[in-house]
């Protein structure tokens, strides 16, 4: 039997919990994501728990060793149990009773087997005790060992129990699946089959999907495969995912890391901020963005204006869709502008223009300090400021 060892595992936050149920005789299992990561090398932010006590026997066992237990998801089986001050997701196997493509009505089981057919891909039906050792019901870690994202059993029968899953399928292959490899045929004819079941998800459920997906290392390939089932036209009419593959060549050549907004901008698409719902935050970036790179903003302005970050992926932006190097001095002209500070102040010219005329002429000042690479000084600006006025 394989076995994990794990930092995450073998703490007494995690052991009070497997102790808690097995004490009083329930099976307890963390699942899903640690084990995956794990077994890739990847960083694990969250322990989920299966067992086989029920929702109620959970509550029990967590006060009767004095573990602070929440109902997050009582109906569906889930108790959210804080060891620690860490929050551990506990959930009775389960299995579905019925699905309408967004929720499911579940039952709970003590078959470790039916919890497993239920969930989404084979690495994620992946097991592990309090000892480590790993249970693969579906031979999830064959699939896993070779990052193939592989749903289980029928595909088809997997999306229309979520309609989610369509996208999903997407995301995980750009975090984990081998390029090289290609996408799974019967998930991606699955896709395709499935189209309309998108048009009844949330925004937000599909905005949180889509910008895991282009946060990615390199979702290029992902987006290509999306393209091709349809499911990207479904979600954000008008995309065209060709200049993503050179907007990461250049993201790797200047050494940036992937950003979901810049990436969204080159991806295009019909007002993917009301498709996706994005936050405020992220509407602004994505629209900041998206004007360096329409208007042909000089990037020392808008260094200068927004910061060096919103500089650096309208210029990757721009290069990517013009398929241009970028500028050798690209790093200094970012750094240099941002740093620069406005050398004129109201003050300095009100005693000779106020009101309206003071704010043109101050416009007119900074027009000229921009283009001039931020070289002109007070004197040189206060000039051109009144030259006008």
């Amino acid at each position: 039997m394989k076995r994990i060892d794990a930092d995450w595992l073998i703490t007494t936050a995690t052991q009070s919990v497997f102790r808690m149920l097995a004490d009083r005789g329930y099976e307890a299992y963390a699942v899903g994501g640690c084990v995956r990561n794990t077994l890739l090398g990847v960083p694990v932010t969250d322990i989920d728990i299966a067992t086989s006590a029920s929702p109620t026997q959970v509550l029990d066992a967590a006060k009767s060793v004095g573990l602070k237990a929440i109902p997050t998801g009582f109906d569906h089986g889930t108790v959210t149990i804080v060891s620690e001050g860490t929050p551990f997701e506990v959930t009775t196997y389960r299995q579905d009773v019925k699905t309408d493509g967004r929720r499911a009505i579940v039952s709970f089981t003590d078959d470790i087997r039916q919890d497993a057919r239920r969930r989404d891909f084979t690495m994620n039906a992946l097991y592990v005790d309090a000892s480590g050792n790993l249970l693969d019901p579906l031979d999830g870690l064959s699939d896993l060992m070779v990052r193939r994202v592989r749903f289980i059993e029928d595909a088809d029968a997997r999306i229309r129990e979520d309609y989610l899953r369509s996208l999903r399928f997407f995301r995980f292959y750009a975090q984990y699946g081998d390029p090289s490899e290609g996408l799974d045929a019967d998930a991606l004819s699955a896709v395709a089959s499935n189209l309309d079941g998108l048009g009844g998800l949330a925004a937000e459920r599909i905005g949180s999907e889509m910008l895991k997906i282009l946060g990615a290392r390199d979702p290029a390939p992902a987006l290509a495969g999306m393209c091709a089932s349809g499911a990207l036209t479904a979600i954000l009419p008008a995309a065209n995912p060709n200049w993503i593959a050179p907007l990461v060549h250049l993201e790797h050549e200047a050494n940036r890391q992937p950003d979901a907004m810049r990436r969204l901008v080159v991806l295009g698409g019909e007002d993917p901020e009301s498709r996706f719902r994005l936050s405020r935050p992220d509407a602004r970036k994505h629209r900041l963005i998206a004007e360096t790179v329409r208007k042909g903003t000089r990037l020392t302005e808008t260094s200068w204006r927004f910061g060096p970050d919103i500089a650096w992926s309208g210029a990757l932006a721009r290069h990517a869709l013009s398929e241009h190097p970028l500028p050798s001095n690209l790093a200094a002209m970012i750094d240099n502008a941002a740093a620069a500070e406005f050398p004129l102040k109201a003050r300095d010219l009100m005693d000779n223009v106020t009101g309206p005329a003071l704010g043109a002429a101050l416009k007119r000042a900074e027009t000229a300090w921009i283009e001039s690479d931020f070289e002109l000084g007070e004197a040189a600006l206060i000039k051109i400021a009144l030259e006008e006025g």
